[in-house]
């Protein structure tokens, strides 16, 4: 028989007191309403649909248009302006609690397994790496076809989404949600940095050992929950909470961030460390090809190659569901455009991977030089984590720019937008620097050696926002 002992962990030993009036009163509102929470689903899915559906029937916006006067401007806006940014910093408030409790794609998806043949779910999709396949096939598609830009774009790209959720919900997985734990392209990076939460949903006692994958029991993304140690696949759903049961799932507060301070006691994944890297090259390239002058050189070059090589077929427009075809918009990108931006994109997202998987070998290295334990890999996965904090800042202000837009119209003005990206983005290079110093603790270096194998991170970070900075602070 597998002993059942009692949580004790690093992470529970820094966790804060948790206010448990609170605590309580919060979890019992969820666990009374869980039942509820369809109608919830119904709402967000009908909201989807009108601002994905609804700008394809309307006149076009003039460029005078604002939220408050046409709807493809507020629809815009409130995907990019609202949603994006803001659904990527609650997770340092309340974890992945989108996913579980508003996403219309994952519920719409559970709905159709409840009538689909309910299939194993395949080999191909458990891969640790499909999510990312997911989410870089999706980033690029994106930017080629002018997701921001376009209502038909942004139609094809969350229609084919939610319409990929209902097809692998309907499929695979029993009373499962098999496409928020393997395939959906925001998920997994949700999950990446729901580590850094305030809030963890965790048994009371566990079992000893890692995370198991498990198909059973009460958990949609196939926790085997009194292993659960880790916070990147809880859609916190709270389904598993049962507050009258001893060693039930509770819901805890804790300090953000201790989760990947302690990250050895939290399975330290190679998989995402790698994501991480990965997820903040691709959304680098998304935007850089958009302002750096050297990304139309290349377009001019490769454009003239073409032409003195017989390769026309490049300069033919290219499809629209491939790439952005409004001519009414005054914007066709032909063939050539397709493989620059994809091109463009790859090689940053190469770039950025080499070099953060550069700096991190660097520190672990350097971490074993000055007394950390375990081997080189465990090392370079622990410390890759990092990145969390001033990657997902500075996604949140190069990828959700216009959620700072309002600011312009207030006193502060346009110097005081700038001061608010370059203040959250300092906070997201030493909360970085914290994280650091803490899983280097872990692994046994003395504090008066630690300052070694910090320096490459920090390096990493500067340069980092070095390359994001005509994105977030050139305008």
């Amino acid at each position: 028989m597998i002993p059942i002992l009692p949580i004790a962990d690093h992470a529970a030993e820094d966790r804060p007191k948790p206010v448990k009036p609170i605590r309580d009163a919060v979890e019992g509102f969820f666990v009374r309403h869980r039942h509820q929470l369809v109608w919830v689903h119904t709402a967000a899915f009908v909201a989807f649909v009108a601002i994905i559906v609804l700008p394809l029937f309307l006149s076009e916006a003039p460029d005078t248009a604002t939220p408050f006067t046409h709807f493809t401007t507020f629809a815009n806006y409130v995907m990019w302006g609202l949603w994006f940014p803001l659904v990527f910093l609650s997770v340092i408030f309340t974890g992945r609690s989108w996913c579980g409790l508003f996403c219309p794609m994952g519920a719409a998806s559970e709905w159709l397994n409840k009538i689909g043949p309910q299939r194993p779910i395949p080999a191909w999709l458990r891969w640790e790496g499909t999510p990312a396949v997911s989410f870089v096939l999706t980033t690029i598609l994106g930017q080629t076809v002018g997701v921001r830009d376009h209502p038909e774009a942004a139609a094809e790209i969350f229609g084919g989404t939610m319409l990929a959720a209902l097809l692998i919900g309907f499929f695979f997985g029993r009373n499962k949600r098999a496409w928020c734990r393997h395939l959906c392209p925001i998920g997994r990076l949700l999950g990446l940095y729901s580590r850094l939460g305030a809030i963890e949903f965790a048994p009371q006692v566990r079992r000893p050992g890692r995370d198991a994958y498990s198909q059973k029991g009460a958990c949609p993304t196939m926790i085997d929950l009194v292993g659960k140690n880790e916070s990147r696949h809880c859609i916190e759903c709270f389904r598993c909470v049962n507050p009258t049961a001893k060693g039930s799932i509770r819901m805890e507060f804790r300090r953000p961030g201790v989760e990947i301070e302690n990250i050895r006691d939290n399975r330290a994944n190679p998989a995402e460390a790698w994501f991480l890297f990965l997820d903040t090259g691709v959304a680098l390239g998304a935007f850089l090809w958009l302002v750096l002058p050297q990304y139309q050189f290349l377009r001019q070059r490769l454009g003239t190659w073409a032409l003195e090589h017989d390769w026309t077929w490049l300069l033919e427009t290219g499809p629209s569901w491939l790439v952005s075809v409004h001519p009414q918009r005054s914007e066709v990108f032909l063939w050539l455009d397709f493989f620059t931006i994809s091109g463009f994109m790859v090689t940053w997202m190469i770039a950025v991977t080499a070099l953060l998987a550069a700096t991190t070998s660097a520190a672990a290295h350097l971490s074993g030089r000055v007394g950390g334990d375990g081997r080189f890999g465990r090392r370079f996965s622990e410390l890759g984590y990092q990145y969390a904090p001033v990657a997902m800042v500075s996604l949140v202000i190069g990828l959700g720019a216009m959620l700072f837009d309002p600011i312009k119209f207030t006193p502060l003005g346009p110097v005081g937008v700038q001061l608010i990206k370059g203040g959250l983005y300092l906070m997201g290079v030493a909360w970085s620097v914290w994280l650091s110093q803490k899983i280097l603790a872990r692994q046994g270096v003395p504090a008066s050696k630690r300052w070694l194998p910090i320096l490459p991170g920090i390096a990493g970070s500067i340069v980092i926002g070095a390359c994001w900075w005509p994105v977030i602070f050139g305008a």
